[in-house]
């Protein structure tokens, strides 16, 4: 029986956009949802809801949340060393990012939904403090809090197949012994944000919950595929009460900033994973998020591939 998806669609996501020639566009979020059209595949339409500063001050510090607002008012400058530019109405843009993964969220959580996706979540490098690598804010950490504080969920898995290192993420709950996480990314002696070794595990309490998996330059979905154990691994030891997706087109082949050759074929195998695990562990509970890709075809044929997997759609 196919399962209930929800997908967060609507213009205000559309302004999470830089100016040219920046390559994170609207035209990726528009060719998915077209995609989706054209392929008829059932699903929820969920509208993009705006994140309070509540809602980021649980991930978030008050001085970076007042910073972009600021820097939203002017329009001008970067939020952070020249990856991320400010323009005008971007703190806005970034609370419709956030809360648009909010809203997938509680409808997966309080059960109107079997899952849901947001093509314009995924924001996995912005730190507590700081944005960056395109990333306004973490709604990856602001779901996480929630779950915790509302929802008393504690033990997450967040998977992360997009091309660049989840960094944002990664060492914001490095020490966190319930949040399970596994990152497949290019080698980041290759590739922004520079981190993500297969060494690194975890710290204290934490050791042995992360899992990198750092695959050369031009690595495809056969090296992927050799890695996934390690994610059957960790789901078989986590027993997750949630589980999140960052499933990043970036690391189809083509992609203009990175360098690796998946096809859509990874994401499938990934997703059957996750769903299936879901299913059995987590009562079916898991949100997807969009992540990277700057091929905005790209980003259509994975992500629609994405919610065809969770929707039991062949």
């Amino acid at each position: 029986m196919p399962c209930d998806v929800g997908v967060a669609m609507g213009e205000a996501l559309l302004s999470y956009s830089f100016p040219s020639p920046h390559p994170f566009t609207q035209e990726r979020a528009k060719r998915f949802w077209e995609k989706l059209d054209e392929q008829d595949i059932l699903v929820r339409i969920l509208k993009p809801e705006k994140a309070g500063r509540e809602l980021l001050e649980l991930f978030h510090d008050k001085r970076q949340i007042e910073f972009v607002a600021k820097m939203s008012r002017s329009g001008h400058g970067f939020l952070d060393r020249g990856d991320t530019p400010a323009f005008p109405g971007v703190f806005e843009a970034a609370q419709f990012a956030v809360g648009s993964t909010v809203r997938c969220l509680k409808e997966v959580v309080e059960g109107r939904l079997d899952h849901a996706f947001n093509p314009v979540g995924g924001l996995h490098h912005a730190t507590r403090d700081s944005s960056a690598g395109f990333c306004v804010f973490n709604d990856v950490g602001v779901a996480v809090e929630l779950l915790r504080r509302q929802y008393a969920i504690r033990r997450v898995l967040y998977a992360d197949i997009d091309v660049h290192h989840g960094d944002g993420v990664f060492y914001s709950y490095e020490t966190d012994p319930d949040l399970y996480v596994f990152d497949m990314h290019e080698d980041g002696r290759y590739l922004y944000p520079g981190t993500g070794f297969e060494s690194e595990r975890g710290k204290g309490k934490a050791e042995g919950t992360k899992v990198n998996v750092p695959l050369p330059p031009g690595a495809g979905d056969e090296e992927a595929a050799a890695n996934i154990y390690k994610l059957k691994e960790l789901v078989d030891s986590s027993s997750p009460e949630f589980i999140i997706l960052q499933c990043g087109a970036d690391g189809l082949a083509g992609d203009p900033i990175a360098g690796l050759r998946y096809t859509s074929e990874t994401h499938r195998v990934v997703t059957e994973l996750l769903h299936s695990a879901a299913h059995k562990a987590c009562k079916g509970r898991i949100l997807a998020l969009g992540g990277g890709g700057y091929d905005p075809e790209n980003c259509a044929s994975a992500w629609v591939t994405v919610v065809k997997t969770l929707t039991n759609v062949s």
